[in-house]
């Protein structure tokens, strides 16, 4: 996983092979923020430096700097993948919702940094 953290915000990294440059955007962000550089030292101090000048956008504006989640979103999937989630969930006295919201939360544990 090309992620990379700063002070508690994560951000994606890619390789620019046009500008010869790694670049990052801030995830999770109520706006957008990027930054660039050509080594890991580098493209950290970026981060910072990028992130910074966004909080601060957002102070003076009075925006929150976080995108704000529901915790609810729709998920389409096969008949057949629907009904197999069922009757696993079922089968451990769960809810539909909450043996996703399980398996959601081992994924991320087990691809965990």
């Amino acid at each position: 996983m090309n992620l990379m953290s700063v002070d508690g915000y994560r951000a994606r990294i890619a390789y620019d092979p046009e500008i010869e440059l790694f670049r990052g955007e801030i995830l999770g962000l109520n706006g957008a923020a990027d930054f660039y550089g050509r080594s890991p030292e580098e493209l950290k101090q970026e981060f910072r430096h990028s992130l910074q000048v966004f909080l601060d956008v957002c102070k003076e504006k009075n925006i929150p700097p976080r995108k704000a989640y529901s915790g609810r979103f729709n998920l389409r999937i096969s008949p057949v993948l629907h009904q197999e989630i069922a009757v696993r969930a079922s089968s451990e006295d769960l809810s539909l919702n909450q043996w996703v919201a399980n398996v959601l939360e081992r994924s991320l544990a087990d691809s965990s940094p």
